[in-house]
């Protein structure tokens, strides 16, 4: 069994960037997790259908056009959720069709919460440490294009690595 993620990676130098706030509030998993947005949370698959995922993943990757996106500002998922993001201001629409399209290739089941684009830059900190975050990236803005999307699969000591990048619109 492998544990797989499909993310849109945040390019550098913005990811690196993140990834060293994120490190700088005291969140250990920014060792472990690249900074990214998330379309299809931690999933266990079989390790003889990874073919197969990478197949269906890369026909979802032809169904979009390469798209802008724009990192701006702050967010929280509190009190349901101990998490601060950056906010995805433009791209939001592509990254949810993106996000429909890979689910519908793999046959996964809804999220169980709103699909709600973001980059968490803390997560499972204290209060202190959440707001400091909130506070310190309030005025973080970025933009890129998103050409592509990534299969991560998650490592025991390296955490989640890059294993296939999937053009868009090929």
């Amino acid at each position: 069994m492998t544990i797989i993620g499909v993310a849109i990676p945040v390019p550098d130098p913005y990811g690196s960037l993140l990834r060293e706030k994120r490190a700088d509030f005291g969140d250990p998993m920014a060792e472990t997790v690249p900074s990214h947005v998330t379309l299809i949370p931690p999933t266990e698959v079989e390790d003889a259908e990874l073919e197969v995922v990478c197949d269906s993943l890369e026909r979802a990757s032809a169904t979009l056009p390469p798209f802008p996106m724009r990192l701006r500002g702050t967010g929280t998922f509190r009190p349901v959720s101990p998490v601060v993001f950056v906010a995805v201001s433009q791209g939001i629409s592509y990254t949810e069709m993106l996000a429909q399209c890979v689910r519908d290739a793999l046959d996964s089941p809804e999220p169980e919460f709103p699909f709600h684009p973001h980059v968490t830059v803390a997560h499972n900190l204290d209060d202190p440490s959440l707001d400091r975050a909130y506070d310190d990236l309030r005025d973080f803005e970025c933009q890129f294009t998103v050409s592509e999307f990534a299969l991560y699969r998650h490592q025991d000591e390296s955490g989640w690595v890059p294993q296939r990048a999937f053009t868009l619109g090929r």
